[in-house]
């Protein structure tokens, strides 16, 4: 029962991670029907624009909780601007294309900006990231069930992220044009909405949650790689599947689920199924799992389809 409760608090963590990324995916496929795969680097790029503050352009020592808080700025920074810089340049264009062309647009874009982090840190792979919260400081949670202060920090910020999405969604006035603009954007461009100002406003939002994302990973597995966004936003992606793609709330339920599954399935799957070596597997399997028999989620999905 011990390592049951253990693997059960390890899959929240990771589930956490999921689900942050996986609230910029929900959010731009639920306006703009774009399944950006390029939004796993983006989640990188948070990772690495905390580590370019620290390494750079901190002075130092500087208190802890002033360099986490400048860090976290620093890769939100890095996080929007690539953001803003791929809805413009490489998704706006193609809004009115078939749907295929962004979706290679988008693996383009991924591969590009994984060449170029890689090349902007050619000498080591992956980079050490500062361990600012201790990781051997654990959290007693009864029952000799520990956790860690990252990994308790990364589920914290998760929900967190998600209850503020949600009240921003649904009260404020940019979240009810959201709404509108993910039902119809022809209507709401009509009723004095600026649906593009509106798409920004999504990818602005996913990027800052990743980037979120991005720091919390860094500081709870100790390093952070060019590479470690693509696998990472592939799985986040099977969470907003999982919970109902479109569904701020089914977005965070999928990626806790996801993580849960992953974890107890390398750790109970019978032989020659468990272990490491076959955590990537189970989480498609579950996709598999999910598109056959449930394709609308756990909590299914919100938006309107669009002819």
């Amino acid at each position: 029962m011990q390592t049951f409760l253990q693997q059960l608090v390890n899959g929240v963590v990771l589930g956490a991670t999921y689900g942050l990324v996986a609230l910029g995916y929900t959010m731009v496929y639920g306006i703009v029907q774009l399944i950006n795969f390029a939004h796993g680097e983006i989640y990188m790029l948070g990772g690495f624009g905390a580590l370019f503050t620290y390494t750079v352009l901190l002075p130092g020592g500087t208190p802890v909780v002033l360099a986490l808080v400048l860090m976290l700025l620093g890769g939100m920074v890095v996080s929007i601007t690539a953001a803003l810089l791929m809805e413009r340049f490489a998704y706006r264009p193609l809004r009115g294309a078939p749907r295929l062309a962004p979706l290679i647009t988008a693996l383009g874009v991924s591969i590009f900006l994984q060449e170029l982090v890689r090349n902007f840190y050619p000498a080591k792979s992956p980079r050490p990231f500062p361990q600012l919260v201790d990781p051997s400081h654990q959290f007693s949670l009864g029952a000799s069930v520990e956790i860690s202060a990252p990994r308790l920090l990364t589920v914290v910020v998760a929900v967190i992220g998600m209850v503020a999405l949600s009240t921003f969604v649904r009260r404020s006035r940019t979240g009810r044009a959201m709404q509108a603009t993910a039902q119809d954007p022809d209507t709401a461009r009509l009723m004095g909405i600026d649906t593009d100002r509106i798409i920004v406003t999504a990818f602005v939002l996913g990027a800052a949650l990743a980037a979120v994302s991005g720091l919390a990973s860094g500081l709870q597995f100790g390093t952070v790689d060019p590479r470690m966004g693509f696998l990472t936003g592939v799985k986040a992606f099977t969470a907003a599947v999982l919970g109902g793609i479109g569904n701020i709330s089914g977005a965070v339920l999928g990626g806790f689920t996801l993580g849960i599954v992953e974890v107890m399935a390398t750790q109970y799957a019978p032989d020659p199924f468990s272990g490491g070596a076959w955590k990537d597997a189970w989480a498609f399997v579950v996709l598999i799992l999910v598109l056959v028999f449930r394709p609308s989620g756990l909590l299914g999905e919100r938006v309107a389809a669009r002819a």
